[in-house]
C-alpha cells in the first residue's frame, strides 16, 4: 500500500492535521500518513518547494505527496495531481510544482471536485483514490500546462558569484542558492573569499565539518544537497548576523590583506 506524506503549513496542533488525517483513515484504512513537514511559514511556496523538493525522493516510489500550502486555490486556480519521478503530488496549482520537480512532470490532472470545495476533502478524496489503484486520468481531466514560478538561482560574472540564502534549518545555519558545481566552475584552483551581508563577515575556506574551526568561528562547507552553506561552530550564524531568506552570500577572488571575521 502506498505512503502518504503531508508538508503544511500547519502548527503540530492545528485542527486541520486531525482533519485530513481523520479523512484519509476513512478513505483508505490501514494507509501509512507521514507528517513530511509541518509549521511552514504561512504561504512561503519557495520554502515549501524547497523541502520538498529535497525530500521526496527518500519516500518509496508510488508515494503520494500532498502538499497543503498556499492551498486554497483563487480564480484562475485549479485543485492538481502531478505525476513526476514514480510518485504522485496533490495540491493547487500555485506555481510549487515546478519549483518542486524543476522538469516537465509525466502526467498532470485537475481534479473533478463538483461534490466539495474543501480543499481538505479534495485532496483527501483524490489521495484515497490513487491508493484504491485509479489512475489520475481517471480523476480528472488531463491538462498540459501549469503555473511556473522562476527559481531563484545564483548568478556568474567576471570572477563573482552572487547567490542568497533560500533556507535556514533548525539550528540556524543559513543555506544558499550555490551549487558546488557552480563554485568550482568559476573559482576550483583560485583563491576566493564568502561574503556574507557585508564585506566584515567572510571566509576564505570551503570545510567539511562544524567543528573544523575553533568554537564561535564562521565557516562555510558544501551540505549532503551539494548547497553552499554558512554556518558558526556551535551558535546560530542566522540570529548573530541577523540573515534571512534573500540575504545576499557573494563570492569573489580573495583579498590577502584581510582576515576572516570570528564572531566571539
Amino acid at each position: 500500500m502506498p505512503v502518504i506524506t503531508l508538508t503544511t503549513e500547519w502548527k503540530p496542533e492545528d485542527i486541520y492535521h486531525g482533519i485530513i488525517k481523520g479523512k484519509l483513515c476513512n478513505m483508505c484504512p490501514g494507509i501509512t500518513i507521514i507528517d513530511n513537514a509541518c509549521s511552514i511559514p504561512a504561504f512561503n511556496i519557495a520554502h515549501a518547494s524547497f523541502v520538498i523538493r529535497n525530500t521526496y525522493s527518500n519516500y518509496p516510489k508510488g508515494t503520494i505527496h500532498i502538499i497543503c500550502v498556499h492551498s486554497e486555490a483563487v480564480k484562475g486556480q485549479d485543485y492538481l495531481i502531478v505525476k513526476a519521478k514514480e510518485h504522485f503530488f496533490i495540491g493547487t496549482d500555485n506555481g510549487i510544482f515546478n519549483l518542486i520537480l524543476n522538469s516537465d512532470p509525466d502526467e498532470v490532472v485537475k481534479i473533478d471536485h463538483k461534490d466539495s470545495s474543501d480543499e481538505l476533502e479534495v485532496f483527501a478524496k483524490a489521495a484515497s483514490e490513487l491508493v484504491s489503484g485509479k489512475k489520475p486520468s481517471d480523476l480528472g481531466k488531463p491538462i498540459k500546462n501549469i503555473s511556473e514560478r522562476i527559481p531563484l538561482r545564483a548568478t556568474i560574472d567576471k570572477d563573482v558569484i552572487i547567490g542568497s540564502i533560500i533556507f535556514i534549518d533548525s539550528y540556524g545555519n543559513a543555506i544558499s542558492n550555490i551549487t558546488k558545481e557552480v563554485f568550482y566552475r568559476v573559482f576550483e584552483g583560485r583563491n576566493y573569499r564568502i561574503l556574507i551581508q557585508s564585506n566584515k563577515n567572510f571566509t576564505e575556506n570551503i570545510l567539511q565539518k562544524y567543528s573544523d574551526v575553533p568554537v564561535g568561528e564562521m565557516l562555510a562547507r558544501f551540505n549532503s544537497l551539494d548547497l553552499l552553506e554558512i554556518a558558526i561552530n556551535g551558535a546560530n550564524v542566522s540570529e548573530l548576523l541577523s540573515l534571512n531568506v534573500g540575504s545576499v552570500v557573494r563570492i569573489d577572488l580573495a583579498n590577502k590583506a584581510a582576515s576572516p571575521n570570528r564572531l566571539f
